[in-house]
């Protein structure tokens, strides 16, 4: 029997015993295969955005703003001719998540290759961030872990930094701030991983979106379906 005869018994076989339509046309390799593909252009196109001057500072979908909690403060600030202060602070802030941001880049790749054939399945089969949702939940904690320093460092240049957290920390005290936002370094850290998996999931729409413009035989095969 020619293999062609062979894979289409095989497709025909599996499709009356039910198998799922996602599955036709390629097999678990090509999956993995393009998952793989898909994470490591994510990764790399977020990095090599975000990871500049005024990556985050320049770009208002992802650019860190004073919580809004010490928009009051902000204002005090402004009114009593410090507007240059608080402008300073929210720029530290954001040049930090640029220095930071590339540190991802090696975790993200390794993530993309060492991902499994059920996890891959499962992330052809899923919604437009599936991919994305993978990497995030993969990788949030350990980068978080390697971001801080590099934010704290960033920061600590800025004498300001220090005054929010007195500011920030009494807030906390009022139930005004919750969690990071008591904290400049770990608001900083927590931002910048949120602007880093949003940018992989525009990424990522955009290769579900147009899977032949990739330029990918394998993106093509397994998300142009």
């Amino acid at each position: 029997m020619q293999r062609r005869d062979f894979m289409a018994g095989v497709f025909l076989t599996a499709w009356s015993a039910g198998r799922p339509a996602w599955a036709v046309g390629f097999n678990e390799s090509d999956a993995a295969q393009a998952v793989r593909v898909a994470l490591e252009r994510g990764a790399h196109a977020a990095v090599d955005l975000l990871g500049r001057a005024d990556g985050y500072l320049g770009n208002p979908k992802v650019r860190i703003p004073l919580p809004k909690a010490l928009d009051e403060a902000a204002k005090l600030l402004k009114m009593t001719g410090q507007q240059k202060k608080v402008d300073q602070l929210v720029t530290a802030m954001n040049r930090a998540a640029e220095a930071a941001v590339p540190q991802a880049r090696t975790l993200l790749v390794n993530t993309a290759k060492s991902i499994s054939v059920d996890d891959a399945i499962r992330i052809v089969k899923g919604g437009d961030t599936s991919v994305t949702d993978y990497f995030a939940g993969k990788t949030r904690a350990p980068l978080a872990e390697q971001f801080l320093p590099i934010v704290t460092r960033e920061t600590e240049k800025l004498d300001l930094a220090n005054q929010y957290n007195a500011v920030a920390g009494k807030a906390a005290q009022f139930g005004l701030l919750k969690g990071d936002e008591a904290n400049v370094q770990r608001y900083v850290t927590v931002k910048s991983l949120d602007g880093l998996y949003l940018m992989i999931g525009e990424e990522e729409r955009k290769i579900r979106k147009d899977p032949i413009g990739t330029g990918s035989a394998v993106l093509r095969k397994v998300f142009g379906g």
